[in-house]
Protein backbone atom coordinates (compact mmCIF):
# COMPACT_ATOMS: atom_id res chain seq x y z
CA UNK A 1 0.00 0.00 0.00
CA UNK A 2 1.08 3.67 -0.92
CA UNK A 3 -0.20 7.07 0.22
CA UNK A 4 -0.23 10.00 -2.57
CA UNK A 5 0.43 12.79 -0.28
CA UNK A 6 2.53 11.09 2.54
CA UNK A 7 3.82 14.43 4.14
CA UNK A 8 0.10 14.54 5.98
CA UNK A 9 1.12 11.48 8.11
CA UNK A 10 3.25 14.05 9.93
CA UNK A 11 -0.42 15.37 11.51
CA UNK A 12 -0.67 11.71 12.99
CA UNK A 13 0.54 13.19 16.40
CA UNK A 14 -2.42 15.38 16.23
CA UNK A 15 -4.94 12.17 17.51
CA UNK A 16 -2.71 12.30 21.26
CA UNK A 17 -4.85 15.73 21.64
CA UNK A 18 -7.94 13.72 22.03
CA UNK A 19 -6.61 11.32 25.24
CA UNK A 20 -6.18 14.45 26.83
CA UNK A 21 -8.44 14.52 30.02
CA UNK A 22 -10.30 18.01 30.10
CA UNK A 23 -10.53 18.78 33.96
CA UNK A 24 -14.18 18.18 35.45
CA UNK A 25 -15.48 20.60 38.79
CA UNK A 26 -14.78 18.70 41.69
CA UNK A 27 -17.14 17.53 44.78
CA UNK A 28 -16.78 18.15 47.93
CA UNK A 29 -16.41 15.66 50.33
CA UNK A 30 -15.61 15.28 53.89
CA UNK A 31 -13.47 12.41 53.00
CA UNK A 32 -11.91 9.78 50.97
CA UNK A 33 -11.62 6.84 52.94
CA UNK A 34 -14.95 5.53 52.17
CA UNK A 35 -14.50 4.82 48.57
CA UNK A 36 -10.63 3.70 49.26
CA UNK A 37 -11.07 0.25 48.42
CA UNK A 38 -13.95 0.21 46.40
CA UNK A 39 -13.13 -0.90 42.78
CA UNK A 40 -14.49 1.66 39.89
CA UNK A 41 -17.06 0.43 37.88
CA UNK A 42 -17.21 -0.80 34.31
CA UNK A 43 -19.10 2.35 33.13
CA UNK A 44 -16.49 4.51 34.84
CA UNK A 45 -13.83 2.32 33.60
CA UNK A 46 -15.25 2.66 29.66
CA UNK A 47 -15.37 6.63 30.38
CA UNK A 48 -11.88 6.71 30.78
CA UNK A 49 -11.53 4.88 27.68
CA UNK A 50 -13.73 6.46 25.24
CA UNK A 51 -11.49 8.89 24.48
CA UNK A 52 -9.36 6.26 22.86
CA UNK A 53 -12.26 6.12 19.88
CA UNK A 54 -11.90 9.61 19.11
CA UNK A 55 -8.19 9.44 19.07
CA UNK A 56 -8.45 6.15 16.69
CA UNK A 57 -11.24 8.16 14.65
CA UNK A 58 -8.90 11.80 14.15
CA UNK A 59 -5.96 9.09 12.94
CA UNK A 60 -7.96 7.51 10.59
CA UNK A 61 -9.34 10.68 8.90
CA UNK A 62 -5.53 12.31 8.69
CA UNK A 63 -4.31 8.71 7.11
CA UNK A 64 -7.56 9.11 4.77
CA UNK A 65 -6.56 13.02 3.92
CA UNK A 66 -3.14 10.88 2.83
CA UNK A 67 -4.79 9.20 0.07
CA UNK A 68 -4.06 5.27 1.03
CA UNK A 69 -3.83 3.07 -2.36
CA UNK A 70 -3.18 0.10 -3.54
CA UNK A 71 -1.03 -0.37 -7.21
CA UNK A 72 -0.94 -3.47 -9.19
CA UNK A 73 0.16 -4.48 -12.45
CA UNK A 74 -2.37 -5.65 -14.69
CA UNK A 75 -1.89 -7.89 -17.93
CA UNK A 76 -4.07 -8.17 -20.74
CA UNK A 77 -4.00 -10.51 -23.45
CA UNK A 78 -3.74 -9.59 -27.09
CA UNK A 79 -4.37 -12.18 -29.88
CA UNK A 80 -2.88 -11.73 -33.09
CA UNK A 81 -5.22 -14.45 -35.54
CA UNK A 82 -7.73 -14.06 -37.98
CA UNK A 83 -11.56 -12.38 -38.01
CA UNK A 84 -13.86 -14.99 -40.00
CA UNK A 85 -17.53 -14.43 -40.41
CA UNK A 86 -19.27 -17.57 -41.50
CA UNK A 87 -22.44 -16.96 -43.52
CA UNK A 88 -24.53 -20.32 -43.90
CA UNK A 89 -28.08 -20.09 -46.16
CA UNK A 90 -31.33 -20.92 -44.14
CA UNK A 91 -33.78 -20.57 -46.98
CA UNK A 92 -36.26 -23.44 -47.58
CA UNK A 93 -33.90 -25.13 -49.98
CA UNK A 94 -31.67 -26.06 -47.53
CA UNK A 95 -33.91 -28.63 -46.40
CA UNK A 96 -33.22 -30.61 -49.36
CA UNK A 97 -31.32 -33.55 -48.90
CA UNK A 98 -27.85 -34.25 -50.01
CA UNK A 99 -26.00 -37.32 -50.33
CA UNK A 100 -23.64 -38.39 -47.22
CA UNK A 101 -21.37 -41.13 -46.71
CA UNK A 102 -21.89 -44.85 -47.16
CA UNK A 103 -25.33 -43.92 -49.72
CA UNK A 104 -27.56 -41.57 -46.66
CA UNK A 105 -29.38 -38.88 -47.34
CA UNK A 106 -29.12 -36.09 -45.28
CA UNK A 107 -30.39 -32.60 -45.18
CA UNK A 108 -27.87 -29.52 -46.52
CA UNK A 109 -28.74 -27.60 -43.52
CA UNK A 110 -27.66 -30.48 -41.24
CA UNK A 111 -24.53 -31.37 -43.33
CA UNK A 112 -23.25 -27.56 -43.00
CA UNK A 113 -23.96 -27.37 -39.43
CA UNK A 114 -21.44 -30.60 -38.89
CA UNK A 115 -18.84 -29.09 -40.88
CA UNK A 116 -19.13 -25.58 -39.62
CA UNK A 117 -19.19 -26.77 -36.56
CA UNK A 118 -16.16 -28.70 -36.95
CA UNK A 119 -13.93 -25.75 -38.67
CA UNK A 120 -14.99 -23.76 -35.57
CA UNK A 121 -13.36 -26.46 -33.14
CA UNK A 122 -10.36 -26.08 -35.47
CA UNK A 123 -9.94 -22.42 -34.84
CA UNK A 124 -9.31 -21.42 -31.33
CA UNK A 125 -7.44 -18.65 -31.85
CA UNK A 126 -9.42 -16.53 -34.07
CA UNK A 127 -12.45 -14.25 -33.58
CA UNK A 128 -15.67 -16.15 -35.62
CA UNK A 129 -18.95 -14.50 -36.10
CA UNK A 130 -22.17 -15.99 -37.62
CA UNK A 131 -24.65 -14.96 -39.91
CA UNK A 132 -27.67 -16.47 -41.41
CA UNK A 133 -29.86 -15.36 -44.11
CA UNK A 134 -33.09 -16.34 -46.23
CA UNK A 135 -34.71 -13.06 -47.66
CA UNK A 136 -33.02 -11.22 -44.36
CA UNK A 137 -29.58 -11.49 -42.99
CA UNK A 138 -29.39 -11.82 -39.08
CA UNK A 139 -26.17 -12.13 -37.33
CA UNK A 140 -26.92 -14.77 -34.99
CA UNK A 141 -23.22 -13.90 -33.30
CA UNK A 142 -20.94 -11.19 -33.32
CA UNK A 143 -17.18 -11.84 -33.79
CA UNK A 144 -16.24 -13.35 -30.74
CA UNK A 145 -13.95 -15.58 -28.77
CA UNK A 146 -16.69 -17.56 -26.69
CA UNK A 147 -16.34 -20.43 -29.22
CA UNK A 148 -18.61 -22.67 -27.09
CA UNK A 149 -21.57 -20.14 -27.30
CA UNK A 150 -21.14 -20.39 -30.88
CA UNK A 151 -21.76 -24.01 -30.90
CA UNK A 152 -24.65 -23.91 -29.52
CA UNK A 153 -26.20 -21.39 -31.85
CA UNK A 154 -24.79 -23.51 -34.94
CA UNK A 155 -26.30 -26.36 -33.46
CA UNK A 156 -29.86 -24.51 -32.91
CA UNK A 157 -29.93 -23.61 -36.68
CA UNK A 158 -32.99 -24.01 -38.02
CA UNK A 159 -35.05 -23.37 -41.86
CA UNK A 160 -36.57 -20.39 -41.91
CA UNK A 161 -40.33 -21.30 -41.76
CA UNK A 162 -42.30 -18.09 -42.67
CA UNK A 163 -43.03 -17.83 -46.41
CA UNK A 164 -42.88 -14.09 -45.97
CA UNK A 165 -39.14 -14.40 -45.25
CA UNK A 166 -38.10 -17.18 -47.52
CA UNK A 167 -36.10 -16.35 -50.40
CA UNK A 168 -31.92 -16.17 -50.89
CA UNK A 169 -30.35 -12.81 -50.14
CA UNK A 170 -26.61 -13.72 -49.84
CA UNK A 171 -25.62 -10.20 -50.98
CA UNK A 172 -27.06 -8.50 -48.14
CA UNK A 173 -25.63 -11.04 -45.67
CA UNK A 174 -22.49 -10.16 -47.34
CA UNK A 175 -22.72 -6.68 -47.27
CA UNK A 176 -23.57 -7.37 -43.27
CA UNK A 177 -20.29 -9.02 -43.03
CA UNK A 178 -17.87 -6.83 -44.37
CA UNK A 179 -19.04 -4.02 -42.71
CA UNK A 180 -18.93 -5.65 -39.58
CA UNK A 181 -15.81 -7.14 -40.05
CA UNK A 182 -14.59 -3.34 -41.29
CA UNK A 183 -15.75 -1.83 -37.70
CA UNK A 184 -14.74 -5.03 -35.58
CA UNK A 185 -12.91 -1.93 -33.69
CA UNK A 186 -15.80 0.24 -32.46
CA UNK A 187 -17.60 -2.62 -30.72
CA UNK A 188 -14.56 -3.20 -28.31
CA UNK A 189 -15.55 -1.72 -24.34
CA UNK A 190 -14.02 1.30 -23.15
CA UNK A 191 -11.88 -0.75 -20.60
CA UNK A 192 -10.34 -2.75 -23.39
CA UNK A 193 -9.47 0.26 -25.76
CA UNK A 194 -7.37 1.81 -23.01
CA UNK A 195 -4.34 -0.63 -23.78
CA UNK A 196 -4.91 -1.42 -28.13
CA UNK A 197 -7.12 -1.79 -30.59
CA UNK A 198 -8.01 -5.42 -30.64
CA UNK A 199 -8.86 -4.85 -34.13
CA UNK A 200 -5.65 -3.87 -34.80
CA UNK A 201 -3.91 -7.27 -33.74
CA UNK A 202 -6.19 -9.00 -36.59
CA UNK A 203 -4.01 -10.00 -39.90
CA UNK A 204 -6.94 -10.92 -41.85
CA UNK A 205 -10.38 -10.86 -42.44
CA UNK A 206 -12.58 -13.68 -44.00
CA UNK A 207 -16.01 -14.25 -45.10
CA UNK A 208 -16.73 -17.52 -45.74
CA UNK A 209 -20.33 -17.98 -47.71
CA UNK A 210 -22.26 -21.06 -48.02
CA UNK A 211 -25.58 -21.29 -50.32
CA UNK A 212 -27.49 -23.51 -51.99
CA UNK A 213 -29.00 -21.27 -54.59
CA UNK A 214 -28.39 -17.68 -56.78
CA UNK A 215 -29.44 -14.40 -55.19
CA UNK A 216 -32.94 -13.11 -56.08
CA UNK A 217 -33.89 -10.65 -52.61
CA UNK A 218 -32.47 -8.13 -50.68
CA UNK A 219 -30.96 -4.48 -50.82
CA UNK A 220 -27.51 -5.20 -51.70
CA UNK A 221 -26.74 -6.91 -55.22
CA UNK A 222 -23.87 -9.64 -54.69
CA UNK A 223 -21.28 -7.31 -56.51
CA UNK A 224 -22.05 -4.45 -54.72
CA UNK A 225 -21.17 -6.72 -51.69
CA UNK A 226 -18.29 -8.23 -53.37
CA UNK A 227 -17.28 -4.61 -54.64
CA UNK A 228 -16.79 -3.36 -50.62
CA UNK A 229 -15.06 -6.75 -49.18
CA UNK A 230 -11.99 -5.63 -52.04
CA UNK A 231 -12.32 -2.59 -50.81
CA UNK A 232 -11.40 -3.34 -47.10
CA UNK A 233 -9.17 -5.60 -47.93
CA UNK A 234 -11.51 -8.93 -47.45
CA UNK A 235 -11.44 -12.36 -48.91
CA UNK A 236 -14.57 -14.02 -49.96
CA UNK A 237 -14.50 -17.57 -49.85
CA UNK A 238 -17.92 -19.05 -51.43
CA UNK A 239 -19.25 -22.31 -51.55
CA UNK A 240 -22.10 -23.54 -53.88
CA UNK A 241 -24.07 -26.58 -53.13
CA UNK A 242 -26.20 -28.54 -55.27
CA UNK A 243 -26.69 -32.47 -55.21
CA UNK A 244 -24.16 -33.87 -57.47
CA UNK A 245 -22.88 -37.11 -57.81
CA UNK A 246 -19.81 -36.63 -59.82
CA UNK A 247 -16.64 -37.41 -58.24
CA UNK A 248 -14.10 -34.84 -57.00
CA UNK A 249 -14.28 -31.77 -54.72
CA UNK A 250 -16.17 -29.84 -57.05
CA UNK A 251 -15.26 -27.03 -59.39
CA UNK A 252 -12.76 -24.14 -58.07
CA UNK A 253 -11.14 -20.68 -58.97
CA UNK A 254 -8.80 -22.79 -61.52
CA UNK A 255 -11.91 -24.78 -63.04
CA UNK A 256 -13.31 -23.21 -66.29
CA UNK A 257 -16.96 -21.88 -66.64
CA UNK A 258 -18.45 -24.65 -68.78
CA UNK A 259 -20.57 -26.92 -65.72
CA UNK A 260 -21.22 -23.38 -64.33
CA UNK A 261 -24.84 -21.71 -64.22
CA UNK A 262 -25.24 -17.84 -64.14
CA UNK A 263 -25.53 -17.57 -60.52
CA UNK A 264 -22.16 -20.12 -59.88
CA UNK A 265 -20.64 -18.03 -62.29
CA UNK A 266 -21.67 -14.98 -59.94
CA UNK A 267 -20.23 -16.69 -56.87
CA UNK A 268 -17.13 -17.47 -58.46
CA UNK A 269 -16.77 -14.23 -59.83
CA UNK A 270 -17.13 -12.56 -56.33
CA UNK A 271 -14.45 -14.78 -54.79
CA UNK A 272 -11.97 -14.36 -57.75
CA UNK A 273 -12.34 -10.34 -56.99
CA UNK A 274 -11.28 -10.51 -53.25
CA UNK A 275 -8.48 -13.45 -53.84
CA UNK A 276 -10.84 -15.76 -52.00
CA UNK A 277 -11.93 -18.87 -54.13
CA UNK A 278 -15.12 -20.97 -55.08
CA UNK A 279 -16.25 -24.75 -55.19
CA UNK A 280 -19.19 -26.15 -56.31
CA UNK A 281 -20.31 -29.37 -53.85
CA UNK A 282 -22.00 -32.23 -54.96
CA UNK A 283 -22.63 -33.85 -51.42
CA UNK A 284 -21.45 -33.86 -47.63
CA UNK A 285 -17.71 -35.41 -47.83
CA UNK A 286 -17.10 -32.93 -50.53
CA UNK A 287 -18.13 -30.15 -48.43
CA UNK A 288 -16.42 -31.33 -45.42
CA UNK A 289 -13.05 -31.61 -47.76
CA UNK A 290 -13.66 -27.67 -48.86
CA UNK A 291 -14.11 -25.96 -45.14
CA UNK A 292 -10.94 -28.26 -44.65
CA UNK A 293 -8.98 -26.62 -47.26
CA UNK A 294 -10.60 -23.18 -46.08
CA UNK A 295 -9.04 -24.07 -42.74
CA UNK A 296 -5.17 -24.84 -44.23
CA UNK A 297 -5.78 -21.68 -46.80
CA UNK A 298 -6.24 -19.35 -43.83
CA UNK A 299 -3.38 -20.25 -41.65
CA UNK A 300 -0.64 -17.78 -39.86
CA UNK A 301 1.29 -17.50 -37.23
CA UNK A 302 -0.58 -16.65 -33.72
CA UNK A 303 1.14 -14.08 -31.50
CA UNK A 304 0.14 -13.66 -27.91
CA UNK A 305 0.71 -10.63 -26.92
CA UNK A 306 0.47 -9.30 -23.01
CA UNK A 307 0.14 -5.55 -22.63
CA UNK A 308 1.08 -4.51 -19.12
CA UNK A 309 -0.62 -1.72 -17.19
CA UNK A 310 -0.61 -0.86 -13.52
CA UNK A 311 -4.32 -0.07 -11.56
CA UNK A 312 -4.65 2.04 -8.99
CA UNK A 313 -7.62 1.04 -6.29
CA UNK A 314 -8.17 4.27 -3.80
CA UNK A 315 -8.95 3.05 -0.36
CA UNK A 316 -9.25 6.50 1.75
CA UNK A 317 -12.92 6.23 1.84
CA UNK A 318 -12.70 3.05 4.08
CA UNK A 319 -10.49 5.01 6.17
CA UNK A 320 -13.08 7.86 6.27
CA UNK A 321 -16.30 5.62 6.95
CA UNK A 322 -14.16 3.72 9.72
CA UNK A 323 -13.43 7.15 11.59
CA UNK A 324 -16.98 8.46 11.33
CA UNK A 325 -18.33 5.22 12.82
CA UNK A 326 -16.29 5.53 15.61
CA UNK A 327 -17.32 9.14 15.92
CA UNK A 328 -20.94 7.82 15.94
CA UNK A 329 -20.35 5.46 18.61
CA UNK A 330 -18.70 7.86 20.72
CA UNK A 331 -21.33 10.10 20.17
CA UNK A 332 -23.94 7.36 21.07
CA UNK A 333 -22.06 5.98 24.04
CA UNK A 334 -21.59 9.24 25.66
CA UNK A 335 -25.04 10.32 25.03
CA UNK A 336 -26.92 7.10 26.43
CA UNK A 337 -24.96 4.66 29.11
CA UNK A 338 -21.89 7.42 29.41
CA UNK A 339 -23.97 10.28 30.18
CA UNK A 340 -22.78 12.76 32.94
CA UNK A 341 -24.02 15.40 34.29
CA UNK A 342 -22.87 18.61 32.77
CA UNK A 343 -21.35 21.06 34.99
CA UNK A 344 -23.61 24.16 36.96
CA UNK A 345 -22.21 27.36 37.28
CA UNK A 346 -22.41 28.63 40.65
Amino acid sequence: MTFAFPWILVLLPLALLALHRRPRAAIAVPGLAVWRNVPPSRRLRWLRRVRLLVAMAIALLIAACADPQIERQVGEETRQGIAIQLLIDISSSMDQSLAAEDGARVSRLEAAKQVVEQFIRHRPDDMLGVITFARYADTLSPLTFGHEALLEIVRGLAIQQRATEDGTGYGDALALACARLDHMGQWQPAAESRTADPAAAIRSKVVVLLTDGENNCGLHLPEEAAGLAKKWGIRVYAVSLKDDERDGTGSDQKADDAGLTDAERLLRRLADETEGAYWKIGNATQLEEVYERINQLETSEIKTTILYHTEIRPLFHYLAIAAFALLLIEQILCATWLRVAEEVER
